[in-house]
């Protein structure tokens, strides 16, 4: 089995308030086969700057319970390094949940472009912040129409 394109996400939340509600959302786009989870972590930094890894096999946190169907079969292939990286861009006093993502509709294209003698040449995700500028100029033209 080889791998489609692997992602990952970085969810932040002020004040450490993460609490698992999302579980319900992720699972959506895992059941319907469009991606699969590979890593899930969540990574806290205290008002202090102190840092805390937790994997999501600790299903004993309220917090994780929603993930208990998701993390069957996790590769765990974010390494320490991947996440102490990710944690010095984290603020003080919040938390993070770091998804890496499969993306399993794109199994099959890379398969045919290398069938084909293709290769991929870029593979870009736009910036957030851009994305909202398109969103916003998408909803103005769709509600001057």
């Amino acid at each position: 089995m080889t791998l489609g394109p692997l992602e990952y996400t970085v969810i932040g939340f002020d004040g450490n308030r993460f609490d698992g509600t999302i579980a319900d959302e992720i699972s959506r786009v895992v059941d319907t086969g469009t991606n699969s989870l590979i890593d899930v972590v969540i990574i806290t930094k205290d008002v202090d700057g102190d840092v805390v890894i937790v994997e999501f096999d600790n299903l004993d946190d309220p917090r994780f319970a929603g993930f208990a169907p998701l993390i069957e079969g996790l590769k765990g292939l974010l390494t320490q390094e991947d996440l102490e990286f990710i944690a010095n861009d984290l603020p003080q006093d919040s938390a993070a949940l770091v998804l890496l993502f499969e993306h399993r509709w794109a199994v099959r294209i890379k398969d045919a472009v290398a069938a084909a003698g293709g290769f991929l040449v870029s593979r870009e995700t736009i910036a957030p912040e851009i994305l909202k500028i398109v969103n916003a100029e998408i909803q103005a033209e769709e509600t001057s129409a």
